[in-house]
């Protein structure tokens, strides 16, 4: 089963590194996407696949059972989780506001484009 997940990983990987190549920020962002994704497969791989216990302390007892599952990889891809739907969800503002400034997502006409002119709002202390 590993040797189907470290394939499926690498396939991420590549369509990953693919899409971030491109010079369209939306595909650039969905390659983000599939590397956290990624990276979140990688570790659950690291972790051991196997059909374990929860990792339960029993009452009564100080340490986990041997047949318990590694809690590791579960915490490292929960907390890679919310990091990676943070960053995406900055990317994907950021990505909006540079559109409506300058009418492309091509990063390429990007560096040319000049900005609208809108009045800066006066600030209201």
């Amino acid at each position: 089963m590993e040797a189907v997940f470290a394939t499926l990983v690498g396939l991420f990987f590549a369509a990953a590194i693919y899409l971030m190549l491109s010079k369209f920020s939306i595909r650039i962002m969905l390659g983000i996407a599939i590397l956290g994704n990624a990276v979140n497969l990688l570790l659950f791989t690291a972790g051991r696949v196997t059909r374990e216990v929860p990792p339960i302390i029993p009452a009564g007892a100080d340490t986990l059972n041997a047949d318990a599952a590694n809690p590791l990889p579960q915490a490292l891809i929960l907390t890679a989780i919310v990091i990676s739907f943070s960053f995406l969800a900055f990317l994907l503002v950021l990505t909006y506001r540079a559109y409506q400034d300058l009418k492309t997502d091509n990063t390429g006409k990007m560096r040319i484009a000049e900005p609208e002119e809108r009045p800066v709002p006066p600030l209201g202390y």
